[in-house]
């Protein structure tokens, strides 16, 4: 008997029902650094360029209608190895978030506004050993509309995470990437099967006000 497909399978199973947006969203913008976007980096992603003007869009919606807009950083203020032993240990490229490299600073695609929350980090979740969830609790915040760098590092441990701390998580697809598309699709598909909803650009922009017919310059 052949096997149906993963989805049917899924679902069959009882996963991948929604969860639904709440009344109070905000926008997290995970890592939309120089260390994913320049070429010469290691850590570089060749799909990041088009994951960071859908980042872009989703923080206009949400400015426009006064939501919220965080962004994270990994940042070590020395070695990553004094901050992180074993995760600079498996993976050195960590280098690129010391402080002092250029690669650890926003890109001019997606930088924070004066007086927006940056949450600095040590590691994949952007609420691990952080003050997020306390920024969140204080502004009232119910849905988290994710997304960032990468799909299967440090979005979806924070999508994870705000699920287990209570939170809507909504992964925007267009707005996340990864190094390869493997990783990337994998990574979504069990996101929205169990512990998010994943949704299309133009879905979330439009739940954060986004005008349905913006103008040229936006």
């Amino acid at each position: 008997m052949a096997r149906e497909p993963l989805a049917d399978d899924y679902r069959s199973a009882g996963f991948g029902r929604r969860i639904g947006w709440g009344e109070h969203p905000a926008v997290l913008l995970v890592d939309p650094v120089e260390a994913y976007a320049a070429a010469e980096s290691r850590l570089y992603l060749d799909t990041a360029a088009a994951a960071l003007e859908a980042m872009a869009r989703l923080a206009r919606a949400a400015r426009r209608s006064e939501f919220p807009v965080i962004f994270t950083a990994v940042h070590y203020e020395a070695e990553p190895g004094a901050h992180a032993p074993h995760f600079a240990r498996k993976v050195p490229g960590l280098d690129a978030f010391r402080e002092g490299n250029e690669h650890a600073s926003f890109t001019r695609l997606c930088p924070p506004e004066p007086g927006e929350v940056v949450i600095h980090k040590h590691y994949p979740s952007a609420f691990f050993q952080t003050r997020l969830r306390d920024v969140l609790h204080v502004l009232g915040v119910d849905t988290l509309v994710i997304g960032g760098f990468s799909t299967s590092g440090c979005v979806r441990a924070t999508t994870l995470d705000a699920l287990q701390h209570g939170l809507r998580p909504i992964v925007v697809r267009e707005a996340v990437a990864d190094r390869d598309p493997g990783p990337h699709e994998g990574n979504l598909f069990d996101l929205d099967s169990k512990y998010a909803d994943v949704v299309d650009l133009g879905t979330a922009c439009r739940r954060l006000g986004e005008p349905l017919h913006p103008s040229p310059r936006e």
